[in-house]
């Protein structure tokens, strides 16, 4: 169940089943052979199980004195600074906060309460304590040093896109840095891609660059109903840890959001709590763009027993995030109320609650929660993607992180009940048989051969 609860503040998701839905059943390529196997997203990445306290505050929940969300009520008592006061931006922080502190507090009661009603955020954990994959991402590296291959020229462009499984399952062919690679199949694949495995969801299509090389992308012809986009967003933190890369935010600003949206798109815009990410995109990227601002909402972070995972007016780090959503007008002409249109109206300050990834900067996804506001037959796209979604088009330059085995359970299985009919039939190699090739929403399916028992 990807949405566990649904009231008008919000909505609680289990982000792992979010994950698994797409992988329920799946076929594994491997050394010339197809097997078939289930594929879940390891549990061990969604279990949060104690909030981020200092060891007094954490002593005093121990004793049952309070809990996370009650002791919120009265904010805590903040440290007086020795040697300075509150710079302007953490003036502009406590001020915005302090606009939204009761709806992040009283929506996320509220929707923790519903969820605990069902049996969810009571603490209970059905998977065993594991250590976290460690798998380490070299492809933005790998990005890197494709800058040095060569562009592909406009007159090639009718060969941007390649498919990803062979018949054979072979992936040599695959370019991955300079073409958009899709996956047409019904079920997910597991495949080999540059000596690694790699889970990919059904229907789905990516581009693995950086910003020198997104041309693919808009010559891939596709205007979105849907953007998401999760920017590495510049900041102190970022720069000590060198975890990833961080982008300036003026440079978002070459993002071709134009050539890639229909009138009306979703832009969806994760943003870090520093009110100038805020006013940037509210005030000049989405203005760039020709995005209409019509809703801001909050992505509130609990653990597995519905506990905010930071104190929730903690002066350094806070228990939600903001996404700002808007619609692509074109231009201002075209700023027009949605009652004057057949677009669904987006409500302003919506909560998204969920217990967090451990892996950091896995967000969750948003594609059950936004599909009312842009219909089941959306064509959706992920900037700055980290992984992928069935249906979903993604670009980044650490596109199919999270797609790596090493965070997947694959259980191996004979049972060959979920495979389509077509697939489970040993003698196809001596017929003429003819199948339909699975398409993306959208395109138009093509007859080819059945394949052989290698496929």
């Amino acid at each position: 169940m990807s949405v566990v609860v649904q009231n008008t503040q919000g909505w609680v998701l289990d982000a792992g089943s979010l994950i698994d839905q797409g992988y329920s059943r799946c076929i594994r390529f491997k050394d010339n052979q197809k097997s078939h196997v289930r594929c879940r997203f390891k549990g061990q990445c969604f279990q949060i199980l104690k909030s981020h306290y200092s060891a007094r505050t954490s002593a005093a929940v121990d004793r049952g004195n309070t809990d996370m969300l009650q002791k919120t009520d009265k904010p805590t008592k903040k440290r007086k600074r020795k040697h300075s006061e509150l710079n302007q931006g953490e003036v502009d922080s406590q001020a915005f906060h302090e606009k939204i502190r009761c709806v992040i507090l009283e929506g996320t009661k509220s929707l923790v309460d519903s969820a605990r009603s069902f049996g969810y955020l009571n603490g209970v954990t059905d998977t065993a304590k594991e250590p976290l994959p460690s798998q380490e991402c070299s492809l933005a590296a790998l990005c890197e040093m494709a800058k040095e291959l060569p562009l592909v020229d406009d007159e090639e462009q009718d060969e941007c896109v390649q498919l990803l499984v062979a018949e054979d399952g072979c992936t040599s062919h695959v370019d991955l840095f300079s073409r958009v690679t899709e996956s047409r199949a019904e079920q997910a694949t597991v495949v080999t891609l540059m000596g690694e495995e790699y889970v990919i969801p059904p229907h789905t299509a990516f581009l693995l660059s950086d910003f020198t090389r997104i041309q693919p992308l808009v010559h891939y012809g596709r205007r979105f109903d849907l953007i998401v986009m999760d920017p590495p967003w510049e900041n102190k933190s970022v720069k000590r840890s060198r975890r990833y890369s961080s982008l300036p935010s003026t440079q978002l600003k070459w993002l071709p959001i134009p050539l890639l949206a229909s009138l009306n798109c979703l832009v969806v815009t994760w943003v870090t709590n520093r009110p100038s990410h805020l006013r940037f995109v509210r005030d000049e990227l989405y203005p760039h763009w020709g995005v209409e601002v019509v809703a801001e909402w909050f992505w509130v972070k609990v653990t597995t027993s519905g506990e905010f995972v930071f104190p929730l007016d903690s002066n350094h780090k806070k228990p939600y995030e903001v996404l700002v959503l808007g619609r692509y007008r074109s231009s201002a002409n075209n700023f027009i109320s949605s009652l004057e249109t057949s677009e669904v109206p987006v409500e302003d300050q919506r909560l998204i609650v969920s217990v967090p990834s451990a892996l950091h900067s896995q967000k969750p996804s948003l594609s059950e929660v936004l599909k009312p506001y842009v219909g089941d037959e959306a064509k959706c796209l992920e900037l700055f993607a980290r992984s992928l979604q069935p249906g979903w088009t993604s670009w980044g330059n650490e596109v199919l992180k999270f797609q790596h085995t090493s965070y997947f359970t694959l259980t191996p299985t004979d049972d060959r009940a979920d495979v389509p009919k077509e697939e489970a039939t040993d003698d196809c190699t001596d017929k003429a048989t003819v199948t339909p090739v699975l398409s993306l929403p959208g395109e138009t399916s093509a007859p080819h051969h059945c394949p052989t028992n290698a496929d």
